[in-house]
């Protein structure tokens, strides 16, 4: 199974080059890794990238930023193999992920998304457990062998608490290419998202063994949209959409899931102090909100 690894790139030189080291470092080396710059300022990273002269690799820079979700977007529209993963320029890949890959498609060939393990790492690449992953980690589902997951079960436990490392996920290309991604969203489009594949039949493969690191630092969009708010007001409108959906289908557990949304509201309230000290009244409103109302 040839990868398609599509790296959206758009932040410092020296996580996007570990990145890029890792992919050269898989053991297996069936993967074609493409790089699509979103208009970063600095063209140094390209040009790098561009000098290693493996024929895996293929570097493009967009015309004009399209952001976050737009990219994301071109990336899946660049594809070319059946799978893909759309990793971050700042993760890095295990040596196993690629081959890990392939074993886990090949016993279920029919699967949407593969989520591996994941181990989370500092700005300085060492291994972190922060509060939130270490709740994460709580509520998701064990999986020492691959698990296939689906239907309720499966939307209910991701609405409870998004235990999911989008970055770190296989995608089947065909799922992704028919909903592709909101436009309106810049830090929950992968809930959204996985929401329209299991509603539409999707399914999802958990695995356990640890191929992918995923990098927590204070300057990612999840952080600061996180503690201005904007990241809340988006996840409430996604948990509000998906609170009539889910009854719509007669999901009744998970729609009240949704609803509730209480891993949500506790993360909110946890960045209610940081908002304090950055004196942001608006932050301020928008959290308090999200979390009580």
């Amino acid at each position: 199974m040839t990868l398609d690894i599509m790296m959206p790139f758009y932040g410092r030189f020296d996580h996007f080059r570990t990145a890029v080291l890792s992919v050269l470092a898989q053991t297996d080396p069936d993967w074609r890794l493409v790089v699509v710059d979103d208009v970063y300022p600095d063209t140094a990273p390209g040009e790098w990238l561009q000098s290693l002269g493996d024929d895996r690799i293929v570097y493009l820079r967009n015309e004009r930023n399209l952001g976050v979700s737009g990219n994301f977007d071109r990336c899946i529209e660049l594809v070319t193999a059946e799978r893909c993963v759309l990793m971050g320029c700042d993760d890095e890949l295990l040596p196993e992920y690629v081959a890990r890959m392939a074993t886990v498609a090949a016993r279920f060939p029919d699967v949407d998304l593969i989520q591996p393990g994941v181990e989370v790492i500092d700005e300085t690449g060492q291994v972190v457990r922060p509060l939130g992953d270490r709740i994460k980690a709580i509520l998701r589902p064990a999986a020492p062998e691959p698990v296939q997951l689906a239907g309720e079960r499966l939307t209910a436990s991701l609405l409870r608490g998004n235990w999911a490392y989008f970055p770190s996920v296989c995608w089947r290309v065909e799922s992704v290419r028919r909903f592709g991604f909101r436009a309106d969203l810049h830090v929950v489009q992968d809930l959204a998202l996985m929401m329209e594949i299991f509603r539409a039949g999707g399914t999802l493969v958990l695995d356990d063994t640890t191929v992918f690191r995923y990098r927590r630092h204070s300057g990612s969009v999840s952080s600061y949209t996180a503690v201005d708010g904007k990241r809340f007001q988006q996840e409430r409108t996604v948990f509000a959409e998906e609170a009539a959906r889910q009854a719509a289908l007669g999901w009744n557990r998970a729609s009240r899931v949704a609803r509730a949304h209480i891993t949500s509201r506790l993360n909110a309230a946890l960045q209610l102090p940081k908002a304090a000290l950055a004196r942001d009244t608006a932050g301020l409103r928008i959290l308090l909100r999200h979390t009580f109302a």
